[in-house]
């Protein structure tokens, strides 16, 4: 590919897109969000619904890469109403840009779309990979409400390598919760946790939590772009997820306080009523490597969650002095 770079991205108006945005934009490629209204950005944004083709469609002419974000955000309640917003827009989304990029006559050379770490079981007992990894939805030990994420992810995914666009590689992204120091996502919301002490074990504290460090997201990313010979489902996650416990205890570590109030499966189904959200995104056991970003020969920058606490706690120190 040229050196600089003409990227798409659909529905990049969250966090994960704007820190995709700013950084392609840092490096000095030509970047081009597509959103739901416009809004100011030192990148162009230009208007779309998700759900018909439109002006927007000459954006993807000559463009050398799409990402696609576009999808409701789950952290909600799974409402009706939310699990028809969540699903459809992700189907739809994704569905219209395989139409859209099937009529260009010159249609980008990679389109990535965004999947999730979710697609596989609650477990504890092994890692998941792209390979021997197992797709959630009939565990015993998990609830049944948790299938919702399953057939959303597993849908998703569908609609994507589904569209006919044989011009076009398709890489998609089973990412790990990406930590950020930026204002509000994960990482800022944990470590919210235990700035007020409240930072302890949830539940049973066993369940692992798969994570990337968002410099390593960045350069995954990169690195696919880079490397013509991966397609398919790529998994984005450290090589090293570990347990809730261990999790929050080198988050405090990191912090600088050793106490952290643990917090009971009841008392995460009552907060989570009134925050409006899921206790699926805290107690679901995510074990997941990334085995074929490695086999790649991909390089983690914080492959161990220790080290890339210290670097978001300090970024975050140092965005949030007054």
């Amino acid at each position: 590919m040229k050196n600089r770079l003409r990227i798409i991205i659909p529905g990049g108006s969250g966090q994960v897109g704007t820190v995709l945005s700013r950084h392609f934009h840092q490096r000095g490629d030509e970047v081009v969000l597509l959103a739901r209204g416009t809004q100011p950005a030192p990148w162009r944004v230009v208007n779309w619904n998700g759900e018909n083709l439109g002006g927007w469609t000459s954006e993807l002419e000559d463009s050398d890469v799409i990402i696609n974000l576009a999808g409701r955000n789950v952290n909600c309640r799974y409402t009706a109403a939310n699990r028809q917003q969540i699903f459809g827009s992700r189907i739809n989304a994704t569905t219209l840009l395989g139409h859209a990029i099937s009529q260009l006559r010159h249609p980008p050379r990679l389109w990535m779309n965004a999947s999730t770490a979710t697609i596989y079981r609650h477990i504890y007992d092994r890692p998941m990979d792209e390979r021997a990894g197992e797709i959630g939805g009939n565990e015993p030990d998990a609830p049944a409400r948790w299938k919702f994420s399953i057939a959303v992810a597993t849908g998703w995914e569908k609609a994507f390598f589904d569209a006919a666009t044989p011009n076009t590689r398709k890489v998609a992204l089973r990412s790990a919760m990406i930590m950020s120091p930026d204002s509000g996502g994960v990482f800022d919301l944990l470590l919210r946790l235990v700035r007020f002490g409240l930072g302890g074990a949830a539940a049973s504290g066993k369940q692992f939590i798969s994570w990337i460090h968002d410099t390593d997201f960045l350069a995954s990313v990169e690195y696919l772009i880079a490397h013509d010979e991966v397609d398919g489902p790529v998994n984005l996650a450290s090589p090293n997820p570990l347990p809730n416990r261990e999790f929050m205890g080198a988050l405090r570590g990191a912090w600088g306080t050793r106490i952290g109030l643990p917090a009971s499966r009841w008392m995460l189904e009552v907060g989570s009523v009134f925050l409006r959200t899921e206790t699926e995104l805290v107690l679901k056991s995510r074990r997941v490597i990334p085995t074929r970003l490695l086999e790649a020969g991909f390089q983690f920058r914080f492959p161990e969650w220790p080290g890339a606490a210290q670097d978001l706690v300090g970024r975050w120190r140092a965005a949030n002095r007054k």
